[in-house]
């Protein structure tokens, strides 16, 4: 597999971690889950994410799934390893495993509780320099989740330092304007241009995309329309692409909610018949009956919205 590198762009699709009604770890729904994935046209996977509830894995169910997901992709895309952690010997010995296993890249986020743009630089150099210059880096940027704001100049001067950091998650919230900073800054100071793929559900993503993003990397159960919106984008067709959003965009939104959203996300992969169990490992959403019931009703009228558009 080649590595990542800074002309990624699509969609590296998130990948939900799937788990029995017992809260077991579910490989045979993996395979099913990245199968699907791949025939909806996605650039990438991204494993062991956030919101692929990587935090509430064993180490050794952390290596099983990684291991399941690279030996079902089997070279047809990239696999970005999520090695986020509060140790650092845990995020260099995952992101070696996982170069040693296949994987393009690993995704980092910053420690928690640092405050200050000396300490966020610092973070990264430091792990850098243990996961070494051969290690493909992603900078998630997600201070919603991590609590930790890295600043325009702390990415540019990361840019310009590091250059194992081919892609910049960004999921700042708002950020576009960031986006914009990132893309035109790095213009007037001369750096290499990274690939920035963009997160929060696809929330924004025609906005983000016609601001300088390359794609996403975010989760959504109809991973088809983050899909054909970057393809639209790419090909010089951005009205289409709005059309396009706009009919998923309820759902989109809804699923987007915080301390619910992945419950609604799994729920929506089982109807879908992609994984077998919508479980979320807990502590997590459960869903109740008026929760179903809405979901039920938005995807009713998805579905009618994309036979009145002639979207497929």
């Amino acid at each position: 597999m080649n590595k990542l590198n800074e002309k990624a762009s699509g969609v590296y699709i998130i990948s939900a971690t799937p788990f029995t009604d017992n809260g077991e770890l579910d490989l045979a729904s993996a395979d099913s889950l990245t199968d699907f994935y791949l025939e909806k046209g996605v650039s990438g996977i991204t494993i062991l994410g956030m919101m692929g509830e990587a935090p509430k894995l064993t180490d050794e169910e952390s290596l099983q799934f990684m291991q399941r997901v690279l030996a079902r992709v089997n070279g047809r895309v990239p696999v970005v390893v999520g090695v986020s952690h509060a140790s650092h010997r845990h995020v260099e010995r995952l992101g070696k495993t996982a170069m040693e296993l296949g994987a393009a890249g690993v995704m980092l986020a910053p420690g928690a509780n640092l405050k200050t743009d000396p300490q966020v630089e610092q973070y990264f150099l430091n792990v850098a320099g243990l996961l070494g210059k051969d290690v493909p880096i992603c900078l998630q940027d997600f201070p919603q989740a991590t609590g930790v704001y890295t600043s325009v100049p702390v990415i540019l001067r990361l840019i310009e330092a590091l250059p194992q950091v081919v892609m910049l998650k960004h999921e700042d919230l708002p950020g576009m304007r960031k986006l914009s900073q990132v893309r035109s800054q790095s213009l007037e100071q001369g750096l290499r241009r990274i690939s920035i793929l963009v997160g929060n559900g696809g929330l924004f993503l025609p906005q983000e995309l016609a601001r300088g993003a390359d794609g996403a990397m975010t989760g959504f159960a109809w991973p088809e329309m983050l899909v054909q919106v970057c393809q639209a984008y790419a090909q010089g067709d951005p009205e289409r692409g709005e059309d396009i959003f706009d009919c998923y965009l309820p759902l989109l939104r809804h699923e987007f909610q915080y301390g619910i959203g992945l419950g609604l996300r799994k729920e929506a992969l089982r109807r879908r018949g992609v994984i077998s169990s919508a479980a979320v490992r807990q502590p997590g959403p459960v869903l109740d009956s008026i929760d179903l019931a809405e979901l039920t009703g938005l995807m009713s009228r998805l579905e009618q919205r994309l036979t009145d558009r002639g979207v497929n």
